[in-house]
């Protein structure tokens, strides 16, 4: 019943129970579109008894992949528009994004970059590719944080990776290193000693941002995952999608929240789904969102609580769309409290 290595086919989707055999056809027209991946520890998380299952509405294809709504774009953040070489995104002034792979160990039905990555995406920064990368880097002395993502950068060999890094520690105004992964989760046996020394090559400070979408991917295996990576000194948040049918009510999202303090991980982005192609069955409205993350709050600890932010459309970057909880009036600041009940501040006499 599970896969005991990656899932990368509709047959092999079909061999594994996670779809049915008269299925088949409309998920190969899916897969001739976009990758599929299914690590053997996420195979082993899925319910074949419950046909919504959170874990399998992640990565199991689906035929309403290719309804594609008329706002939906194939670079739906804006990544081209601020890639002065290839493999580097320059959005902001202080950090850039470094997109040395574009393959990942799973395949998200959601990804905002389902149009990139894959085996056939955009591929693995060349030689070459990679020196003009790295001289942009060096060469803008505003850059502070590079972002390593992609794809999946920890799909790098620990060699591959500690070149990487190794170039990095020789561009002194870069400070700090961030990975984007969901390796921890869905490849935990990848997080060994040889990784954990590549991602600490450069002597720079380190982040890992992980991916996870439902508590139930925090599994035993991916604690201890993230245990090795923060008891050797790296820094770990969190990233989340907020996903109509996987995390879209206050319970699961809590419980999300709290299963990453536990483990380390402090909750940093609880992104809204970008308009990608085909993926209008995983959005729901901003006010919905508002409504959700409202209800995180006095709910659980603030150590809990992300940002819920939104990748403006375009190109121009990330807002933050959480609900406001002041309300200017003729003069008058109202400020509501965490069970709705609102105050005039300063209070009146």
């Amino acid at each position: 019943m599970n896969a005991i290595r990656p899932i990368r086919t509709p047959g092999e989707l079909v061999e594994t129970c996670l779809v049915a055999p008269e299925d088949a056809p409309a998920i190969q027209a899916v897969a001739e579109r976009y990758a599929i991946a299914i690590s053997p520890a996420m195979a082993a998380l899925i319910d074949r008894n419950d046909p919504n299952d959170p874990i399998a509405r992640q990565f199991v294809p689906d035929p309403s992949e290719l309804t594609v709504m008329p706002e939906e774009r194939a670079d739906p953040i804006g990544d081209l528009a601020h890639s002065p070489v290839e493999g580097i995104v320059h959005r902001y002034p202080d950090r850039v994004l470094l997109k040395a792979v574009h393959v990942c160990p799973v395949y998200c039905r959601f990804c905002f970059r389902r149009e990139m990555v894959g085996p056939q995406g955009l591929g693995t920064l060349s030689p070459e590719a990679m020196d003009q990368a790295f001289a942009y880097i060096a060469g803008h002395p505003e850059i502070w944080e590079v972002i390593l993502t992609g794809g999946d950068p920890l799909v790098l060999s620990p060699r591959r990776l500690a070149e990487i890094m190794e170039r990095l520690s020789t561009i002194d105004h870069v400070k700090i290193v961030r990975f984007h992964t969901r390796v921890p989760v869905v490849e935990p046996e990848r997080v060994n000693d040889a990784l954990i020394a590549a991602l600490k090559a450069s002597g720079k400070t380190a982040y890992v941002a992980l991916h996870a979408n439902h508590p139930r991917e925090l599994t035993p295996e991916a604690r201890a995952a993230c245990a090795r990576l923060v008891d050797a000194g790296i820094v770990m948040i969190s990233q989340s999608v907020l996903l109509k049918g996987i995390n879209d009510d206050p319970d699961t999202l809590a419980a999300l929240m709290r299963a990453f303090v536990e483990t380390r991980v402090k909750p940093y982005y609880l992104h809204h789904p970008d308009l990608a192609p085909g993926t209008s069955h995983f959005r729901l409205s901003i006010e919905e969102g508002q409504a959700l993350v409202a209800g995180l709050r006095g709910r659980i600890s603030g150590l809990c609580q992300p940002t819920y932010i939104l990748d403006i459309p375009g190109g121009y970057g990330k807002a933050v769309i959480g609900p406001n909880a002041i309300r200017e009036s003729d003069g008058c600041t109202t400020v509501s409290d965490f069970k709705g009940g609102e105050h005039v501040y300063p209070p009146s006499e």
